[in-house]
């Protein structure tokens, strides 16, 4: 072997070698970009889980406080009927129905809203409708980390299909993936474009 051939295999190994670590960094790159996906997407799918698990307890207490607010409207005007229907009723008794038919009466009032504790059925509604649009915002944030997913995990594959091929284009392809990859996760967190097919 001449000196100038071993200089051109050296040069050639350099040039490989070169390739192989931009290649393998590219990966590592990759692959925390991934780890970054795969955060976002769990994260994603565990709020939409959560706030509709929230939004189901705030209607079943929606539910309770209308059945509890129609039972007291029900004994409300049972009592006014039964007041009007007995006009002999000693005054002492009318009072006592009138008092409770009052209570009742405000009771209903109170089902109805309550400012203060945020628990009268107008408050629930309103809670439970916010959790649904947090619920709603994090399902239309999960399928743009899953093809993030996807084409990050194909990237990684083809850049270390690379590496042992030695084949540049697959490198290329790689790099076109994980860019594609890393748009759809960026979207994933800040929803910038509704992509038709995804949402």
């Amino acid at each position: 072997m001449k000196a100038d051939e071993a200089g051109e295999l050296m040069d050639s190994e350099k040039s490989d070698d070169a390739f192989k670590t931009r290649t393998a960094i590219m990966i590592a790159f990759l692959a925390m970009l991934l780890a970054i996906t795969g955060l976002g997407g769990q994260n994603a799918a565990k709020e939409a889980v959560n706030n509709n698990v929230l939004a189901s307890n705030f209607y079943a207490f929606y539910q309770a406080k209308n059945i509890r607010q129609t039972s007291f409207a029900l004994a409300a005007d049972d009592l006014e009927l039964t007041v009007a229907a007995n006009p002999a009723l000693p005054p002492e008794a009318k009072a006592a129905m009138q008092k409770k038919i009052d209570g009742y009466r405000k009771n209903v009032a109170r089902y109805e809203s309550e400012p203060d504790t945020q628990e009268g059925k107008k408050e629930l509604l309103a809670r439970a409708k916010v959790l649904e649009e947090k619920r709603d915002h994090a399902m239309r944030q999960d399928p743009y980390f899953d093809y993030a997913e996807v084409l990050l995990q194909i990237a990684i594959v083809l850049a270390s299909v690379a590496i042992v091929s030695g084949v540049g284009w697959l490198v290329i392809g790689s790099g076109l993936l994980g860019v594609a990859g890393t748009l759809l996760m960026i979207n994933g967190f800040l929803l910038l474009v509704a992509i038709p097919g995804l949402e």
